[in-house]
Formats: structure tokens, C-alpha cells, sequence
């Protein structure tokens, strides 16, 4: 008779040591903050000296879930919290209360089509297949609020797909909108995590017109790719005339602040099955593997 095999681990886990303290009895030394389990005090691990580990902690948590879930590329959208879908367009115009109001909420509404554009672009994206290792490549991931955000989970929902939302901790409470997988829900305190987490699956980016978030997470990504220190890959930009009116990108190659060649990392779109056609496009001309398992850069 074949005897059992004694305990991988000699030492009791932290769960286990965990529910231990639970029952320690109190006197004057337990009940002393110096006493509790260093992972258990939610104020030791606040402490401003603790930063680094917190830093480590938000770049771990994501990467272990989104390992576990197979996810091993990601197609990321950016772009405004505040473009209303179609059907809610007509509303916002008729909540205004002056000409200037009006004003916006037109030009809000003209750009609600790329709340459907946005959709449709993942809806085609979540219909990629899933490879023989149970890889899932081109998830849908965002910023995981309303507008363009929800547009892009929702896209992905609609195909029966999981879906990825990187919400952040505001000011100003935003729920995450309910079309993000509920175990793919992530919240950040650290923006520069955050972004982090973006770029890490992502195989192609695509950008809609925004402000100052948008602004910050699409110049960031192509001085990435400007400086070599991310690979190439596809970054869409829908809205020809929302970009050229607020930056003129030609004009910063005139200026020879940036190459004229600089400007091809851009792909200017403007309907989701032309911009996935170039995604697909760029890969058969530019395959290259997928890293099992991502990490943070070296």
C-alpha cells in the first residue's frame, strides 16, 4: 500500500494564519495596531512609505487576473466620457438652457455616430477566434465608463464575449458601465498603472475624439512608439475633422518638431470594418508572436 505523500509546504499559508487571528484572544499587546499581520493593516499598508509596494500591488492584481483569464492581447479604446449615444443625443439638446449649451450638445451629437462605430469595431474584434491553448486574443478592453468607453464593452457583450474595464478612483463617483465582465473589472488609485495596463496585451489602439484623458493616453502611446520603446502596432484615429481642428499634425512635421515619418503611426479612420481591415492587414504584413504570458517592461 502506497503511503500518503507528506505536505508540499512545511509552512502554514496566509490564509490559514489569517483565520488563526482572528481568534487570538484580546489583552493589551493584541489590540495594539504593532500586532496585527502586516498584510491584514489596511493603515500600515496607506502609509506614504508603503507607496512602492502599493505601486507593486496595483501591477500585480490586473496581470494575475487577466493571466488566469486567458486573456493574452487586448484591442483598447480611448476617447470622450461625454459623447451621448444616439438615442440619448436628442436629450442632451433638449436639456439645454442657452445658446451656448445648444450649441455643444449639437456638436456632442454629431459626434454620436462614433458611439456606434465604436461598437461595431468591437463587436468585429470579439469575433476573433480563440487559439488551441485557450489564448484569447483582441479582447475588448477600456476605460470601463459611459460614452465611447460603454460603446466598446458593449460591442463586445452583444457578441457574448468577456470584456475588460480599467475604471479609475474619481473625484467624482463613476461606476463602471454594466456591460464590462464583472471578474474583468478593475479599479486603479495610480493613473500612470493604469496606463500601464493599457499597453501591456494591447495589439491595436483605437482612439476617438476626447479631451485631456484622450489627449494624454494617445501622445504618450506614439512617443512609445516614437522612441522604440513600444513595438508598432495599430493605432486607429477616428474623426478626421474632430483631430485636424485640434491638432495640426502636419504642421508639427513642417515645424520639424517631429519626421514626416512620424506620421505614419497614425491610421486615420473613420468606419469600423475599414479599421479592422487594417488591423488584420497590418498583421499579415507584420506578424510576430505573442508573448505567453506579459509583463511589465524590463
Amino acid at each position: 500500500m502506497t503511503k500518503p505523500l507528506p505536505p508540499s509546504r512545511i509552512f502554514p499559508s496566509s490564509k490559514v494564519d489569517a483565520r488563526a487571528a482572528e481568534h487570538v484572544p484580546s489583552i493589551p499587546q493584541t489590540e495594539s495596531p504593532s500586532y496585527k499581520l502586516a498584510f491584514q493593516d489596511e493603515d500600515f499598508l496607506l502609509r506614504e512609505d508603503l507607496r512602492p509596494v502599493r505601486f507593486q500591488l496595483e501591477l500585480l492584481k490586473p496581470e494575475l487576473f487577466l493571466n488566469e483569464a486567458n486573456v493574452a492581447s487586448t484591442i483598447v479604446f480611448y476617447g470622450s466620457a461625454r459623447i451621448p449615444s444616439p438615442e440619448a443625443a436628442d436629450a442632451l439638446i433638449e436639456a439645454a438652457t442657452n445658446d451656448e449649451q445648444r450649441a455643444i450638445a449639437e456638436r456632442l451629437k454629431a459626434k454620436s455616430r462614433y458611439y456606434e462605430v465604436a461598437r461595431q469595431l468591437a463587436r468585429l474584434a470579439s469575433r476573433s477566434e480563440i487559439h488551441e491553448d485557450g489564448k484569447r486574443h483582441f479582447v475588448v478592453c477600456s476605460g470601463g465608463g459611459p460614452s465611447i468607453m460603454e460603446a466598446a464593452n458593449r460591442g463586445a457583450w452583444e457578441e457574448g464575449k468577456d470584456t475588460i474595464g480599467l475604471n479609475i478612483v474619481l473625484p467624482h463617483e463613476q461606476l463602471p458601465n454594466p456591460y464590462v465582465t464583472p471578474d474583468l473589472s478593475f479599479q486603479f488609485h495610480y493613473f500612470a498603472l493604469r496606463k500601464m495596463h493599457f499597453l501591456l496585451r494591447a495589439r491595436a489602439v483605437a482612439v476617438f475624439p476626447g479631451g485631456y484623458g484622450t489627449f494624454d493616453e494617445l501622445f504618450e502611446l506614439l512617443t512609445l512608439i516614437q522612441t522604440g520603446k513600444v513595438r508598432p502596432l495599430p493605432i486607429l484615429l477616428f474623426g478626421t475633422d474632430f483631430w485636424s481642428r485640434m491638432v495640426d499634425f502636419q504642421g508639427l512635421a513642417a515645424e520639424g518638431v517631429i519626421s514626416p515619418h512620424d506620421l505614419d503611426l497614425i491610421h486615420w479612420s473613420e468606419e469600423a470594418e475599414e479599421a479592422w481591415d487594417f488591423v488584420l492587414r497590418f498583421y499579415e504584413r507584420n506578424p510576430h508572436p505573442v508573448p505567453e504570458q506579459s509583463g511589465p517592461p524590463e
